[in-house]
């Protein structure tokens, strides 16, 4: 089964075996490929790649790594990731759907999302707080191009 993010994702995470755990509002899937693959497939679905996406963030924000990326242009569908991408341990999260996040030690942050689910990934809060900010200033950025 191919998955393409949606408005209704909320994350996707890496599960055993080269496969991914997507969690939507009411839904669990395990798709059999990669959380990047994931990514790679939406923004082809989408129109792009995930190279040109990435690139077009890197610009816009003048970062150079764990960049997050648009996945689809009309409503600004921005995903961050919480490690590397490159990363086998690499989840990703759908800006618009957290609610907020809460520190649970030094390696781990829950993120509670709009529907209040939640879901703690192996990342130190400080890593995700960063990730939240840069994703958001992405999404006000392309906002702000879209009004000008």
């Amino acid at each position: 089964m191919k998955y393409e993010i949606s408005k209704g994702t909320l994350a996707v995470i890496p599960n055993e075996f080269e496969s991914s755990l997507v969690f939507e509002d009411e839904e669990r899937y395990i798709i059999k490929e990669k959380p990047f693959n994931i990514m790679d497939d939406s923004c082809k679905y989408f129109g792009s790649t995930y190279e040109g996406r990435k690139n077009g963030a890197k610009e816009i924000l003048g970062a150079e790594y764990k960049v997050p990326i648009v996945i689809e242009d009309s409503d600004n569908l921005i995903v961050f990731p919480t490690t590397s991408p490159s990363s086998d341990e690499c989840a990703w999260i759908v800006l618009k759907r957290v609610k907020k996040i809460e520190k649970v030690d030094g390696n781990n942050t829950k993120i509670i999302f709009d529907n209040n689910i939640e879901l703690i990934v192996p990342s130190s809060y400080r890593s995700i707080e960063n990730q939240l900010s840069r994703a958001s200033r992405l999404d006000l950025i392309l906002r702000n191009h879209k009004n000008s």
